[in-house]
């Protein structure tokens, strides 16, 4: 009779936070981008790695949610149909999806990086085959 060492349970909390930090979701310390969307192979402090979990189109999706969500109001705020110059509301609300879309996008890959590792997504089982 075979026994399996049952994994220790991932704090998936602990894992959003590091991950919207742009850390290490096990030590906290080391950085899980290596550049601004390149992902890291392996954290430089624990030795994590963290370069094969894919978060594919995961972070994209996530920031469009939010940036829309947080900018529509202020376009329905500031476009006005009588309006001195109509182009001004458009270059605003512009601004500010490029602003926050270039803000989050990074944060919401480390996001989606650590609850994919943390839920420990696509690792395989000892037991069950391929």
């Amino acid at each position: 009779m075979t026994q399996t060492a049952i994994p220790a349970k991932r704090d998936i909390w602990l894992a959003v936070r590091r991950g919207l930090a742009l850390r290490c979701p096990q030590c906290g310390k080391g950085r899980i981008l290596a550049g601004y969307l390149k992902q890291a192979e392996a954290c430089s402090c624990c030795g994590l790695r963290t370069g094969d979990i894919r978060a594919d189109d995961g972070p994209a999706w996530a920031t469009i949610l939010v940036t829309g969500h947080l900018v529509s109001p202020a376009f329905i705020i500031f476009a006005h149909r009588d309006a001195n110059f109509p182009l001004l509301p458009f270059l605003i609300v512009a601004g500010l999806v490029v602003a926050i879309g270039g803000v989050l996008l990074p944060r919401m890959k480390g996001l989606f990086i650590s609850v994919i590792w943390a839920m420990r997504a696509g690792e395989a089982m000892a037991d069950e085959p391929l």
